[in-house]
């Protein structure tokens, strides 16, 4: 092998850092991993968890969102494409209410575009029940380095 060429290895990037560790709630840190596992039922509890406390009103809002975005696949997993479309509908209202296009270090904008990849063929149909369900990718979590507030 030529010395002047470099190998690239592609690694995954890993969805968040030390720093996101240390300035996030453990419960929304613990969410994106069994998110990004495919264990969305999973997500949506220990999100549900965090939500169900004493939060601010935006991070209430925002983590409803990522229940519901959650749980859409969920009700896809089984078998429920009307209430897969619900969900996937509510969510996208609820990242719309926040008027943000960042929040606890997301890009929304990039995390909604997955989810209109991954779920906008519920949306074709009257009933989606009538649709057999394409393949289409999961969206991923992934945080951006900077560390955002949050209420």
């Amino acid at each position: 092998m030529n010395p002047e060429v470099i190998e690239k290895v592609t690694h995954e990037q890993p969805p968040y850092t030390n720093a996101h560790i240390a300035a996030y709630p453990v419960e929304y840190i613990a969410g994106i991993d069994l998110y990004n596992a495919g264990e969305f039922h999973a997500a949506h509890d220990v999100w549900e968890e965090r939500w169900m406390g004493e939060v601010g009103a935006q991070e209430k809002l925002f983590l409803q969102a990522m229940i519901q975005s959650a749980v859409a696949f969920h009700h896809l997993e089984i078998g429920r494409p009307g209430a897969a479309r619900e969900m996937y509908q509510r969510a996208k209202e609820k990242f719309a209410r926040l008027g943000t296009n960042i929040f606890m270090s997301l890009d929304l904008e990039d995390y909604q575009a997955q989810l209109d990849r991954a779920l906008s063929w519920l949306l074709t149909v009257s009933d989606p029940r009538e649709l057999t369900p394409p393949n289409f990718p999961i969206p991923k979590i992934a945080l951006r380095p900077e560390i955002n507030d949050y209420d």
